[in-house]
């Protein structure tokens, strides 16, 4: 076993000390059996010499050279245990600057002017307001809001204050979006991608026919090899274990330097993290999935943990952490989570587990039902078809299936992107199927050999002289040399019948399966929600409010991962080819002096080369470069073009930032807009006005709502859904006594409010940006000029303040109360 084999799976995970572990237990159970091996058959071989017997069959000097071994594979794990930490660090730094120099400058003093934004703001602002108590009933009916990404901005505030710097509400918004989206998401998406290279690789053996010749000097079959020739095969080994150390560390590095990319092209696309902050922005959700990866890692390791029965505990715990983590963001991340790991429960859990599953989704499926019925009101509920009815396709079907495809990406690295993606699935399914059959077949030809464990020697001089087609044995050509297909880098490793958690069958297909059908459902989502139309389209992008926005983060969770495991893949096809290419001049060289050798010194029956140093180390140069590099090389080059270019060609995050910009500049064509700078001014002369502790009452639709967090003025409407239907909520009330035009209804209502005095402003028409909101309707009643007027001739309405020189009809009233 070579040190590749122990620190492939070490390096995925980072995990030295029990890749250290294994291979102790791996060359000690090969020395054992050696020993075993050689002991049984030293009565039948005696006509070897004593030098032979004492090292090849176990005895001190066999003893010695295999812990030499064992320290020998060691050494290579302990010097680069810290590589994978190493490339994460630099790689989730990467995507922390490429965050950094796409995110708006102009929002760091003012706020992003949009649908959500206010509530948002408002939540962080409440928590500044009453404490961290305030986080279990954000809402200003004190209803329950995720609250963990305005908990994150507030701590923010609070350790800046320990250091005297003052943060702003709007910088720790910002500083908490960054974190999430340049750190924690890039870093979940590291993590879930290595656990599949772990899962790819564990137990994968070394594509490479020179350590099938290492291993052929100290089999069994050699004991018939004369000593001369067994001298020479020991400097063969040496020359190939020595060569095969110098290309270990270039592949080891090159491997990991993938990694470098992974975070990066977390980044890269506009589906995730970018489009939600212009869209909404829909923060808590965004928060919520960056969180996701590392949930869905936890979950999948507790299915290992299952498949073992080991530290089932301690991953339950660990996933269960996790998700209540993602549900304090959002509850709603659940169907998204929900949505990807369906084909894991069933591809990889006992049916009980997985009947156990299903109910539980049912459950959840059924609350979420009665959750809606109860808490929106609508005669629509029986017509899926009439749902979203004001919903209108955006794409068509070929441009929303190439979106997801490309995962969100433009022009040249889109292409790449696609290609990578198919070809990679390709060479995945043909590698795992490949691993499959061959697993079949080991297990076959084991039972043989313990059936029938020996041969004579007329059936193993049979045996050397005929090509064995069985996959899974190391193919043994006429020349006595191992051969080299394609199908080597799926071939089992020496001691993979030995590891102590070997790997379930079919792991490699399981994944690929799985992860290939999770793509196709959040593609059939998408294409449901962009382009179809109807009753079926409308109940499935339902869990998702049938909003393109919120679905398009989930193609980076199932594309990126499919994407690295595909080319991990087409890597091991690349290199497992040239090698093929590479070794087969090589054998027949070596074809030719076995010959030789074989008429002078060495008996016709043996299949074991007498090699010369020269050709030896020429052919192991050779053949260790094309099956140690080529791959490597080819998919390092692939993924750092793929990264690169999408950070040059990204006309769709050039245009979500460009937005932003447009959403949070003061310099509006209309005077309608929900903020301009008459509008500051005349939000922070009101302010000045009634102070902060008098109610101030204005339709949220112009934009009133932002002098809450602009200048802690108390408005009654701090958000633009003041939903009406909350028994405890004063703005249903306000607002039917406003519109009914009875003076004493509306002082009644609205006087007892507090015990400040209590104010009433009005800034023009609704924003032409908010038209799409369906409940705007509801604030009709607050820019009705005619009714403003009647309440002020009858003395309800007192005007104290005319702002008619920055728009038409601006003015403050206060409520004629007795206070």
């Amino acid at each position: 076993m070579t040190s590749e084999q122990i620190t492939n799976t070490g390096s995925v995970s980072g995990d030295c000390g029990s890749a250290q572990a294994r291979a102790r237990t791996h060359v000690q159970a090969y020395v054992q059996t050696q020993a075993r091996q050689n002991g049984s058959a030293k009565d039948g071989s005696a006509t070897n010499g004593p030098a032979r017997n004492d090292s090849a069959k176990g005895g001190p000097s066999g003893q010695k050279h295999g812990l030499q071994r064992c320290h020998a594979m060691l050494r290579p794990a302990s010097r680069h245990a810290l590589l994978p930490w190493l490339t994460s660090i630099i790689g989730v730094a990467s995507a922390l600057c490429l965050v950094i120099a796409w995110f708006p400058s102009t929002v760091w003093n003012t706020p992003i002017v949009s649908s959500d934004a206010p509530a948002h703001y408002y939540f962080i602002h409440r928590l500044l307001d009453e404490g961290l108590g305030a986080a279990l009933h954000l809402w200003p009916h004190d209803s329950f809001y995720p609250p963990l990404f305005h908990i994150c901005a507030y701590l923010v505030i609070k350790i800046a204050a320990l250091f005297g710097v003052q943060c702003s509400i709007y910088a720790a918004f910002n500083i908490t979006w960054i974190i999430a989206s340049g750190v924690i998401f890039p870093a979940g998406m590291l993590v879930l991608c290595r656990y599949f290279l772990q899962r790819w690789n564990r137990g994968n053996p070394i594509s490479n026919p020179i350590s099938r010749i290492s291993q052929a000097s100290s089999t069994p079959e050699s004991s018939s090899v004369s000593e001369s020739s067994n001298v020479s095969n020991q400097q063969v080994s040496s020359a190939v274990n020595r060569q095969y150390n110098v290309t270990f560390d270039a592949t080891f590095v090159l491997q990991n330097l993938i990694g470098l990319f992974v975070p990066v092209l977390a980044v890269s696309s506009v589906c995730h993290p970018y489009g939600l902050l212009n869209a909404g922005p829909l923060i808590a959700f965004g928060f919520a999935t960056s969180l996701l990866p590392f949930l869905i890692a936890a979950t999948l390791r507790l299915f290992d943990a299952i498949a073992a029965r080991e530290h089932i505990a301690k991953w339950l715990a660990i996933a269960a952490v996790a998700g209540v983590v993602c549900l304090v963001a959002h509850p709603r991340i659940a169907f998204t989570y929900a949505l990807i790991l369906v084909p894991f429960i069933v591809l990889r859990l006992p049916w009980k587990l997985i009947l156990g599953a299903f109910i539980a989704m049912c459950v959840g499926a059924v609350a979420f039902v009665a959750l809606m019925l109860t808490s929106f009101k609508s005669d629509r509920w029986a017509n899926p078809a009439s749902w979203f009815h004001s919903h209108q396709p955006s794409k068509n079907l070929w441009e929303s299936i190439s979106f997801c495809f490309t995962d969100g990406l433009d022009g040249f690295p889109a292409i790449l992107f696609a290609l990578l993606l198919i070809a990679g699935t390709v060479a995945a399914f043909v590698c795992a199927f490949r691993r499959a059959a061959m697993r079949s077949a080991d297990s076959l030809s084991g039972a043989v050999s313990t059936v029938a464990p020996d041969f004579s020697a007329d059936a193993d001089a049979l045996a050397s002289d005929t090509e064995v087609s069985a996959p899974a044995v190391s193919p043994v050509s006429a020349s006595g040399l191992p051969a080299a297909s394609c199908s080597d880098a799926a071939d089992l490793s020496l001691f993979a019948s030995s590891e102590p958690s070997r790997p379930r069958r079919n792991d490699r297909l399981r994944d690929v399966i799985a992860l290939t059908t999770a793509f196709l459902l959040v593609t059939l989502v998408y294409v449901c929600t962009v382009t179809l139309v109807g009753a079926l389209p409308n109940i499935i992008s339902a869990p998702w409010y049938r909003d393109e926005n919120r679905i398009m983060t989930m193609l980076p969770l199932v594309a990126l991962p499919l994407l690295v495991i595909g080319v991990n893949a087409l890597s091991e096809c690349v290199s497992a080819c040239a090698a093929s290419a590479s070794f087969a001049p090589s054998a027949s060289s070596f074809s030719t002096k076995n010959s030789a050798s074989s008429s002078s010194s060495v008996p016709s029956s043996s299949s074991v080369p007498s090699l010369s140093s020269a050709s030896a180390v020429s052919s192991v140069r050779n053949v260790s470069f094309a099956s140690n590099w080529i791959g490597p090389i080819a998919a390092f080059l692939v993924i750092a073009i793929l990264a690169v270019s999408a950070q040059i060609v990204c006309p769709s995050r050039t245009a979500a930032r460009d937005a932003i910009i447009a959403h949070s500049s003061l310099n509006q064509g209309d005077p309608n807009e929900q903020l301009t700078e008459q509008k500051i001014t005349v939000l922070r002369k009101v302010t000045k006005r009634t102070g902060t502790q008098a109610t101030i009452i204005s339709d949220p639709l112009n934009g009133s709502m932002y002098a809450e967090t602009l200048f802690n003025a108390n408005m009654l409407y701090p958000i633009i859904n003041a939903r009406t239907d909350v028994p405890s909520a004063p703005f249903g009330k306000v607002e039917t006594a406003f519109a009914s035009g009875d003076a004493q209804q509306v002082l009644g209502t609205v006087c007892p409010l507090t015990d400040a005095p209590e104010y009433f402003l009005t800034m023009g028409d609704q924003a032409q940006s908010l038209q799409s909101f369906p409940y705007r309707a509801q604030y009709d009643s607050f820019h009705n000029e005619e009714l403003i007027d009647t309440y002020v001739d009858g003395g309800t309405l007192v005007k104290v303040a005319d702002y008619s020189q920055y728009g038409q009809g601006w003015a403050l009233y206060r409520f004629g109360c007795t206070d």
